[in-house]
């Protein structure tokens, strides 16, 4: 069956509610096979610089080049999905996933890595923005809840990874984990593909004069750029934390993977109490309150001369940054409710400069000095995030 653009408001009968909560479960595998493609590079980092003998330079432009195949295709996902629907963009994408993380495993050398993350980027960001822009769709009425709900199922995905090398790297191999990996995405591919979806909401075509209403937005761009600063916080930090910790304090890959695991643990988590939170206080509060957590905590990781000290902040950061991205995403699902796929398009492309830029800036600097002073970006991408987060509030209220 088909449900037309209503009934993204409030779904009319028994058919419908089973409807939603299928794509609701197919969207969750979804953003949970892209939180693996989050987390991976960063999980394998470091074997790969043993590997291939790579430059942090180099580790950088990997970074770089996959969120530069994610920008590409979130900038055409939105007005495509808009126009066309959800579907086909959807389930292709999940299944060229799988296909790169298989060519991943299976590269020998530094540019077969890197045509590799550069698909795992195009495909990821068809699964992140298709994802999150539908159940944005599906759930109007709370919007910032099921965006955070979802969210815990990328920190699932992102969680994984690093733990199965952290665990059982030695009795697999690097090779049959990331192999399993391309397993899981197979899952998402099945679903979006078996399930029906909505009409496109924009099935006739798409207005111009939307459009501009929708690109001269002040709401709209505040946000962007809290989404620009907070990606690149999550890109830098999920990407270097591994590394970090075997530069500063000698952990061994199977250590610090844990580590990272346990980094996307805690985002997960707080992604899981965000409901809770949000009756007591309002979302903007929660993202300010959200940012000084992660403040004292990259500022106590940076200085921290105490190995278990230094993890406990690391996983702190994960804990601040949970409410940062999908809050924001839900204030702009709700302001652009009739043309989310645009509007979540420009969001998450503008976010993901951000997560080009820092990781990239992160490598360039630790090559030059240390990864301690390269995370001075993310303490930046902070102040700034707490910065616009103030005028976004006051934008919410006029």
């Amino acid at each position: 069956m088909e449900i037309n653009s209503d009934s993204y408001k409030v779904p009319l009968n028994s058919s419908e509610r089973t409807l939603t909560i299928k794509l609701t479960a197919a969207s969750s595998a979804g953003i949970f096979v892209f939180g693996i493609v989050m987390a991976i590079l960063g999980a394998i980092l470091p074997q790969l610089f043993s590997n291939l003998n790579m430059q942090p330079a180099q580790a950088g432009n990997l970074f770089f080049f996959m969120n530069l195949g994610m920008l590409v295709a979130s900038l055409l996902f939105g007005p495509v999905v808009d126009r066309f629907g959800f579907k086909l963009f959807l389930s292709w994408s999940a299944l060229v996933v799988g296909l790169s993380f298989t060519g991943l495993a299976f590269s020998s050398n530094y540019n077969l890595v890197l045509i590799s993350v550069v698909f795992l980027g195009l495909a990821g960001g068809v699964l992140n923005g298709g994802s999150n822009a539908l159940v944005s769709d599906l759930h109007p009425e709370r919007r910032a809840a099921a965006l955070n709900f979802l969210g815990i199922f990328f920190g699932f995905g992102a969680m994984l990874i690093p733990l199965i090398i952290g665990s059982f790297l030695k009795q697999l191999g690097l090779r049959l984990v990331i192999l399993i990996a391309a397993g899981l995405s197979l899952i998402p591919f099945i679903l979006f593909s078996v399930f029906s979806f909505p009409k496109p909401k924009q099935a006739q075509g798409f207005p111009l004069k939307d459009l501009r209403k929708i690109i001269s937005s002040g709401l709209l761009w505040l946000a962007a750029f809290i989404l620009f600063f907070e990606s690149g916080n999550e890109f830098s930090v999920g990407g270097w934390l591994s590394s970090y910790f075997q530069e500063k304090f000698n952990f061994s890959l199977s250590h610090s993977a844990l580590i990272l695991s346990g980094y996307w643990f805690f985002l997960m988590l707080g992604r899981l109490f965000y409901p809770r939170i949000n009756r007591v206080l309002k979302r903007e509060s929660i993202v300010l309150a959200s940012v000084v957590v992660s403040l004292i905590s990259v500022v106590g990781l940076i200085f921290c001369p105490v190995k278990w000290l230094a993890v406990i902040f690391a996983w702190l950061i994960g804990l601040g940054l949970a409410a940062i991205y999908p809050t924001t995403l839900s204030v702009i699902g709700e302001a652009f409710p009739t043309f989310s796929g645009t509007a979540f398009s420009l969001g998450i492309s503008t976010g993901l400069v951000g997560g080009m830029i820092s990781p990239w800036l992160v490598g360039r600097i630790s090559q030059n000095h240390s990864l301690q002073t390269a995370l001075l970006v993310p303490l930046f991408n902070l102040v700034m995030i707490f910065i616009l987060q103030l005028f976004l509030k006051k934008k919410i209220k006029a």
